[in-house]
């Protein structure tokens, strides 16, 4: 039988350390109900005593939330752990998290102390923090750092003080995973009753190790990781969630199970970058727009014949519809043939090393190749399959006065006609095409870029909008770049699953 991994989401508390990414109330119990639907086992929901926001929103998701255990966090003070106790009243699950540093560094520049007043300390806390709860989970911070005879001085003792769980944080990402290894395995080797406690990870990614030592963690006996979704948290961040749960997935060696729903990662991903207003980079692993995209024609081609010969994940395991094959000058033909079929064209193999040749000279021009591109490449014209088309548009704008927009769309032959005001002519036109679409739609991207140089040439707009939790991509192209951004969003809308 598998043993089974705990997975202690951190996203609300350390990852929402980040500046620039905090988040209210309501925000937070929308993140809760999520990482609850993701699977997560223990959601550390803030740091009660540090604001009275933080104190709130412990006590209002330990209402929303029913199966995962809410933990708060502490310092090792009496009045941290009692404001920790009291955030958690509603919580069905609850535990206090509470700990001290322990590294050298620590207990001389930190705490004036010495170590055996900060094992004294320790054991204090975890006492205290027992008369309320029966889940104490202790952290030993800076760990990474510390000798580790006088770390598993500390775990003994805290553990004999009744911790449940025992955190064995990296806190400033200084190991490297056979010293993290290392660490946890003398622990679970030398702590008399240690199987009597849970062994967690929490390591950050200063040195951007942060994955690999919280798997030679797991690999040693940790049995709880401490993650955040997208690895966002302080300086470099946290260990991510997804890597972690995708690595055990992937791998049948690793003899161990969580209780993620993988098909919950990538909109749980989406949800915290838009809330915290923090882009996920292009090549983050499992999340990032390019993790299933292919641009060498070599790859492309092998994908095209067998996914498995440059895909170890499928993309619908994490909740991503499909891989994507990139066109760019590395491309070959066989990649273009496909996104040609996806698009409708099936030309014959003459046509076909005409396109290709055509499209060679165009992508050493430019960095993305796109549907338009390649079906203007083909002779083919694409706004002619849409259901909705921009039939007028008018706008009337300048220094000093409000904008208006008044546009009509032809639907499936059907004529509409609306007009709206807005911050400015882009604004007032898109206001008056959702009056026409009535759907609930959010803008999510919008990219202008000039083809070429001079104020009378073509301008292109490049859209993504999401609707129904799915997000589209639109282009636009035009002289009148208030138009071409109107034919981008109808672009969107004529590919919405409705």
């Amino acid at each position: 039988m598998s043993d089974r991994l705990f997975i202690f989401d951190t996203t609300l508390r350390d990852g929402e350390q980040v500046p620039g990414c905090q988040l209210n109330t309501v925000e937070k119990i929308q993140v809760a109900k999520q990482l609850e639907l993701l699977g997560v086992d223990v959601i550390e929901a803030g740091f009660p005593v540090s604001s009275p926001g933080d104190f709130n929103s412990v006590i209002e998701i330990s209402k929303a939330v029913t199966w995962p255990a809410i933990c708060a966090l502490t310092r090792a003070v009496q009045r941290d752990i009692d404001v920790a106790a009291e955030a958690l009243q509603f919580a069905k699950r609850k535990r206090i998290h509470t700990g001290i540093g322990t590294s050298d560094s620590h207990i001389k520049y930190k705490f004036n102390s010495n170590r055996e007043e900060i094992i004294e300390r320790a054991v204090a806390a975890v006492k205290y923090a027992r008369k309320y709860v029966d889940d104490v989970e202790f952290y030993a911070e800076d760990a990474g750092r510390t000798d580790n005879e006088y770390l598993a001085r500390v775990v003994e003792a805290v553990i004999k003080a009744g911790a449940t769980v025992v955190n064995i944080p990296d806190t400033t990402g200084y190991c490297l995973p056979s010293e993290y290894g290392a660490k946890i395995k003398y622990l679970m080797e030398h702590v008399d009753g240690i199987h009597n406690a849970i062994l967690s990870t929490h390591c950050h990614n200063d040195l951007g190790m942060a994955t690999a030592n919280t798997m030679a963690g797991v690999q040693n006996g940790a049995r709880q990781v401490e993650v955040t979704v997208n690895g966002i948290g302080e300086r470099a961040g946290n260990t991510s969630l997804e890597e972690v749960a995708m690595i055990i997935k992937c791998h049948n060696d690793i003899d161990i199970e969580t209780n993620i729903n993988t098909q919950k990662i990538y909109p749980t991903s989406r949800m915290v970058s838009s809330l915290m207003n923090m882009p996920v980079q292009p090549n983050k692993a499992i999340v990032g727009r390019n993790a299933f995209a292919h641009s060498s024609g070599i790859h492309q081609d092998g994908v095209l014949k067998n996914v498995q010969t440059y895909e170890i994940i499928n993309p619908r395991d994490v909740g991503i519809d499909d891989n994507s094959i990139v066109l760019t000058a590395r491309s070959g033909r066989a990649a273009l043939k496909n996104r040609l079929s996806a698009l409708g064209v099936n030309p014959t193999q003459d046509k076909l090393n005409e396109i290709y040749d055509e499209f060679l000279k165009l992508a050493d021009k430019k960095k993305d190749i796109n549907d338009d591109d390649i079906l203007v490449l083909a002779g083919a014209d694409r706004s002619q399959h849409h259901r909705i088309k921009l039939e007028y548009l008018q706008v009337t704008s300048g220094v000093g006065v409000r904008s208006v927009a008044s546009l009509g769309l032809s639907i499936s032959g059907e004529k509409f006609e609306a007009a709206a005001s807005g911050n400015g002519p882009v604004d007032a036109a898109i206001k008056a095409l959702k009056k026409i679409i009535n759907r609930h739609m959010t803008l999510k991207e919008f990219t202008i870029q000039a083809i070429s140089k001079g104020s009378d040439d073509m301008g292109k707009v490049h859209m993504q909008v999401e609707y129904d939790n799915h997000v589209y991509y639109g282009f636009g192209a035009n002289t009148d770049i208030i138009a071409a951004s109107v034919e981008a969003y109808i672009d969107c809308i004529n590919k919405f699953k409705m």
